[in-house]
């Protein structure tokens, strides 16, 4: 099962960058929802697979972490839109920087989930650990919901100015250029640092969540990976689309709270875990009342420029 995950994500990869988008161009938001149409059935048709080869619980458990994923995902977007605003990226070489960033994803998720599943079945305690973290971050995340963030004055960007010679300017699609003999970074790999980090600090967050669900590391790393992979091919939609999602913020906070709080209810309760599907069901009804929120409050509003 894992040769058959390793070899379909690649496959895919291939075919979309050796494929698909062979030129860099600028991805409309229609050719953006049929991606990420695509990317969403495959993901749901690897559940069903996963439900008939590991069974029902497996099967529950991986397109709950799936549908978690995509959600906390879409908060990065957010992020990853201002990240090319503040940059001054244009659209056309955009997919590029999240073509390159989802291969960091691929192996910075893979540590990260073997090193906390194995700590988990390790240590038990670790997983109530895990637990309140994500009762604490849903709560900043709550209070913090308006906060603009800076990305300007990030300190990632800060240390790479100073540590490294960067162009002021774009070269195309190239991350390097050389100057009189010396090598200089772009805006553009500067973008993608921007993205690997930011993926980093979400990791921090999604991680945790899906493993208070199932500690199993083949359910928690291919939900994750196939909720990224549909994620990028959706950004360009999304993007387009921010202000329209400005509560759900508010949902996903409540969301982490409700998966690091379900670990203690079902302690008080007896039960060895909150049923699947109830956990599947709670899930659904937080994120389509944040959504459902958003777009009636947000109904008529022009896209800021």
């Amino acid at each position: 099962m894992w040769l058959f995950f390793i070899g379909l994500v690649v496959a895919l990869l291939a075919l979309d960058l050796g494929v698909l988008h062979r030129k860099q161009r600028e991805i409309g938001v229609a050719e953006s929802l049929a991606m990420s149409g695509v990317y969403i059935g495959l993901g749901l048709a690897f559940g069903g697979w996963v439900w008939w080869s590991l069974g029902e619980a497996a099967g529950l458990a991986y397109v709950t972490g799936f549908v978690i994923e995509k959600s906390l995902a879409m908060d990065n977007v957010f992020v990853i839109a201002m990240i090319f605003t503040t940059l001054a990226v244009p659209r056309q070489y955009q997919h590029r920087v999240l073509f390159w960033g989802i291969l960091g994803v691929i192996v910075l998720r893979a540590v990260m989930i073997g090193l906390g599943a194995t700590m988990v079945q390790q240590f038990g305690w670790v997983l109530y650990v895990f637990a309140a973290f994500l009762i604490v971050t849903g709560a900043k995340m709550w209070f913090a919901a308006d906060k603009p963030v800076d990305i300007g004055n990030s300190a990632v960007l800060r240390f790479v100015r100073r540590r490294f010679r960067v162009t002021e300017e774009l070269h195309g699609d190239r991350f390097f250029v050389r100057r009189d003999g010396l090598l200089y970074l772009t805006p553009l790999l500067l973008a993608l640092i921007m993205v690997e980090f930011v993926d980093l600090v979400f990791a921090v967050d999604s991680v945790p969540a899906i493993l208070a669900i199932t500690t199993d590391p083949f359910i928690v790393y291919t939900s994750n990976i196939f909720a990224i992979l549909g994620l990028r091919a959706l950004y360009f939609a999304l993007a387009a689309m921010v202000h329209r999602f400005h509560y759900l913020k508010y949902a996903l906070a409540v969301l982490l709270v409700f998966i690091g709080s379900k670990i203690f209810v079902a302690d008080a309760l007896g039960l060895a875990k909150i049923p699947p599907p109830v956990s599947l069901g709670v899930t659904f009804a937080i994120l389509a009342a944040g959504i459902g929120w958003s777009l009636f409050r947000t109904r008529g509003q022009p896209a800021p420029a």
